[in-house]
């Protein structure tokens, strides 16, 4: 027995192990909605949109600007430093350990990244937020960024494109992430007195705080199709009211029934949509001249000079 355990079992499986064809495990993606399987390459070529039921899933900031600006057609930006962990918080976990494990699974700062490039011959900077960086929650990092974003665009007198997905505020920051919903809209402020154009994109989900914030506060809302857009929670709210909500409700398409949001855009033909949009609101306004009296006008009044010159004189 100890011949067979010791000698024939290990070259047994060391000539298995040889001969075995290593898989990768990332081959293959399961739809979300429909549950359907995907190879990767597919996916891929297919902008991450499931080819059966046509779900759009989520993307990160990298494959937003590579989708916006192409290949190495962009300038990441540094974002600002923000104070980590100011309310010393902590729960099941040190709000420090979380930050860290969240860095550590998608190599980020934090949830919000931003670059700049040329969208057809039109200078844009663009912000981006990461869902899988903590649930895209907006703490005092997100803020900083945005505002920052939102001043580069002023400095470069760029067109400013902010993709949300967030769960909201972030909790473990407390007053801290509410206080940047105001800071976030002082920056479209002053994106407006610059003249400059803000235009959102809002991907799944966008809800909570930035809702409630700079989400809603675009000269133009552009949302992708099958995209949660709201403050609270479908469930919340049917227990707050008592009532059960509509089909679809919060979904991107009732909202653009409902005037929320301006167009429901195909991933597909998001890059052209925006170029088309940032090329109209950016376009140099063509200067305003005084019309000039046409010819026969001219003539007109010239005729009636002497005709009233008599009938003063008759008068007279």
């Amino acid at each position: 027995m100890n011949w067979l355990t010791n000698y024939v079992r290990p070259r047994i499986r060391a000539l298995v192990e040889r001969n075995r064809v290593e898989v990768p495990e990332n081959l293959w993606n399961q739809c979300p909605a429909c549950e359907r399987m995907i190879f990767h390459r597919d996916l891929e070529a297919n902008q991450r949109v499931c080819p059966h039921c046509n779900h759009h899933m989520r993307v990160g900031p990298e494959y937003r600007f590579r989708s916006l600006f192409g290949e190495d057609g962009y300038e990441p930006l540094a974002m600002p430093k923000a104070p980590v962990d100011p309310l010393k918080f902590r729960d099941l976990k040190r709000y420090t350990d979380r930050l860290k494990e969240a860095q550590a699974r998608t190599k980020a700062q934090d949830a919000l990244e931003a670059a700049a490039g040329m969208l057809g011959d039109v200078p844009v900077v663009c912000a981006v937020m990461n869902f899988a960086f903590m649930g895209g929650s907006m703490g005092a990092a997100v803020g900083e960024g945005f505002v920052s974003a939102a001043r580069e665009a002023i400095r470069r007198r760029a067109a400013f494109v902010a993709f949300t997905a967030s769960g909201g505020a972030r909790m473990q920051e407390g007053a801290v992430s509410l206080m940047q919903m105001a800071r976030t809209t002082v920056a479209i402020q002053e994106l407006k007195e610059a003249g400059l154009p803000y235009i959102v994109v809002l991907t799944d989900p966008t809800t909570g705080g930035v809702t409630a914030s700079f989400a809603m506060l675009g000269d133009i809302h552009i949302a992708e199709p099958g995209a949660v857009i709201g403050f609270a929670g479908s469930r919340v709210i049917e227990q707050t009211i008592r009532e059960k909500l509509p089909e679809g409700f919060q979904r991107a398409e009732y909202l653009l029934e409902h005037g929320m949001v301006d167009m429901v855009v195909h991933r597909f033909e998001l890059r052209a949509t925006l170029e088309r949009v940032i090329g109209l609101l950016m376009r140099p306004r063509v200067a305003y001249e005084e019309p000039q009296p046409e010819p026969a006008r001219e003539l007109a009044e010239e005729a009636a000079e002497p005709v009233a010159e008599l009938r003063e004189a008759a008068d007279d």
